[in-house]
C-alpha cells in the first residue's frame, strides 16, 4: 500500500489553480445518463471517485473517453440498470444514479453505498421521495430493486436538507411527467452546478441555491458541452495548509463566493486575506488564536473543512471547541492527530482541542477529510511523518502531492 512521506516545518508559498469539483461532477456524470447524446465535461478532475463512476457507466454500457482535463460520455448505448455491487461498496455517491436510470430507464438496481464511514448515513429520504414519484421499491438482503412504468412528479418535503436526496429527485424528475417541487432543498453550490448543467441539456429547473426547488418534466435532453465549477473543499484545504504552515499563498480559478464561511474562520483564527471573484490569497502571521467552530449545512460552515480547522486549530495559541452537527463519526481523524501530540478531548458531538506542538508520526487516514487533515498536520510537524491508507485521500484529491511540492512542500508518494 502507497504513503505519503511528510518532512514537517516548510513554509508554503505560491501559486495554484484549483481542479474541478467532486461533489459537482459525480451527481453531473450521473445526470449524463438522461440524455442518451454525447456530453463534455471540461475541468473533470481524474480523481479515485471520478475513476469509479467512469467503470460504472462502462459496466452499463456506456462509452467514456479522457481528453486531457475533459471526459467524453456517450450514454446512447447505455445496455442495463443493474449496477454492480462491488464498485458501488467503494462510493457512496454512486447512489445519485438511481435518480438518473430510473428517470432514463424507469428501472434500477443497486447495493447499499459503501464510501467513507462517517456514521449512520441513511438513504430513507432518497427511498421515500421516489415512492412519492410512482416508483415501487423492494430491498432483498443488501440489494435495492426500484422500477417504475408511470414516473411522476410530486411535491416532497425533506425532513433533513440532504445533497443526496436532492440530487436524486432532481434526476429523477427531469424525464418525469409533470412538475415535481422540493421543499427543504440542499443548497449547496453543487445543487446549482447540477441544475445548470441539466438546464444546458434541456431541462426546465429553476430554485437551486434556496430551500424550494421546482422541475417541469421535459421530453427530452441533449448533449453539452460543459465545465465543472471549482471544488471549493480543495481550495479550503489549501488555504489551511497555508495556514498552519504560516505561509503565504494564492489560489485562482476559484469561485469565491463558495469560500465565504471557510474564509471568515480563517480570518477569525488571525490570517490575512485578499480576494476577487476567482483569486484568493492568505498570509498567515506566526501567532493564531483559536476559534469556535460548529459545522451546519450550506451555507454554514462545511462538514467536509471541519478535520482539516482541527489540524489547524492544534497550532493555535488558545483552546478551541468544534461541535460537529452532521456525522457522528467525523471525530475519528482526532485520534491519530493524537499520535502527533495534538491534545483533543471528544466528547459526544463536541471536540475541545488545546495548544500543542506537533511532532512527525505515523497515521492512518480513516476517510477523506480526514486524511487530508493529517496530511496538513505532517506539514506542520517537527520531523517525519508518514500518511498511510492513502487511497482515502486520492478519492478526492487529484494532485496534492504536486500541489503541495509546487508550494514548497517535502512530501513524497512512496510505497
Amino acid at each position: 500500500m502507497s504513503k505519503y512521506v511528510i518532512h514537517g516545518g516548510k513554509r508554503l508559498e505560491g501559486e495554484l489553480c484549483i481542479d474541478g469539483s467532486k461533489n459537482a461532477v459525480l451527481p453531473i456524470i450521473a445526470a449524463t445518463l438522461l440524455s442518451g447524446n454525447i456530453t463534455y465535461l471540461q475541468h473533470c478532475p481524474r480523481i479515485l471517485d471520478v475513476e469509479i463512476m467512469i467503470e460504472i457507466l462502462k459496466q452499463l454500457g456506456c462509452k467514456v473517453e479522457w481528453e486531457q482535463e475533459n471526459l467524453m460520455i456517450h450514454t446512447s448505448t447505455l445496455q442495463n440498470c443493474d449496477i454492480s455491487e462491488e464498485l458501488v461498496k467503494k462510493m457512496r455517491s454512486s447512489i445519485i444514479l438511481l435518480g438518473a436510470l430510473i428517470g432514463r430507464c424507469g428501472e434500477a438496481r443497486i447495493s447499499q453505498p459503501g464510501g467513507c464511514q462517517l456514521g449512520a448515513r441513511p438513504i430513507d429520504l432518497h427511498l421515500s421521495a421516489l415512492k412519492q414519484m410512482g416508483v415501487h421499491i423492494t430491498e432483498q438482503q443488501d440489494t435495492i430493486i426500484c422500477k417504475s412504468s408511470n414516473l411522476h412528479g410530486a411535491e416532497i418535503s425533506l425532513a433533513l436538507p440532504s445533497v443526496g436526496a436532492t440530487e436524486n429527485i432532481m434526476l429523477a424528475a427531469t424525464l418525469a411527467q409533470g412538475n415535481t417541487t422540493i421543499y427543504n432543498a440542499a443548497k449547496e453550490p453543487e445543487i446549482v452546478d447540477l441544475q445548470d448543467f441539466l438546464v444546458a441539456c434541456g431541462a426546465n429547473i429553476t430554485g437551486a441555491g434556496t430551500e424550494m426547488i421546482k422541475i417541469q418534466g421535459v421530453k427530452k435532453l441533449g448533449g453539452v458541452n460543459y465545465r465543472v465549477i471549482p471544488d471549493r473543499i480543495i481550495a479550503g484545504t489549501y488555504l489551511v495548509a497555508a495556514a498552519i504552515t504560516r505561509g503565504n499563498i494564492t489560489l485562482k480559478d476559484i469561485r469565491i463566493e463558495h469560500l465565504d464561511t471557510i474564509i471568515k474562520k480563517l480570518e477569525e483564527v488571525g490570517c490575512h486575506i485578499k480576494a476577487s471573484s476567482n483569486e484568493v490569497s492568505l498570509m498567515a502571521p506566526t501567532h493564531l488564536k483559536g476559534i469556535e467552530l460548529i459545522t451546519e449545512p450550506y451555507p454554514g460552515y462545511p462538514t467536509d473543512m471541519q478535520s482539516q480547522m482541527m489540524a489547524l486549530l492544534c497550532t493555535c495559541e488558545s483552546p478551541s471547541r468544534i461541535k460537529e452537527n452532521l456525522f457522528e463519526a467525523r471525530f475519528k481523524p482526532a485520534y491519530e492527530l493524537m499520535k502527533m501530540g495534538a491534545k483533543i478531548h471528544v466528547e459526544d458531538n463536541e471536540a475541545y482541542i488545546m495548544p500543542t506542538h506537533l511532532m512527525g508520526a505515523k497515521v492512518n487516514a480513516t476517510d477523506l477529510r480526514g486524511g487530508a487533515a493529517l496530511v496538513l498536520a505532517g506539514l506542520a510537524a517537527e520531523g517525519y511523518s508518514i500518511v498511510n491508507q492513502i487511497h482515502y485521500i486520492k478519492r478526492g484529491y487529484q494532485n496534492i502531492v504536486t500541489d503541495l511540492s509546487s508550494l514548497g512542500a517535502q512530501i513524497q508518494e512512496k510505497e
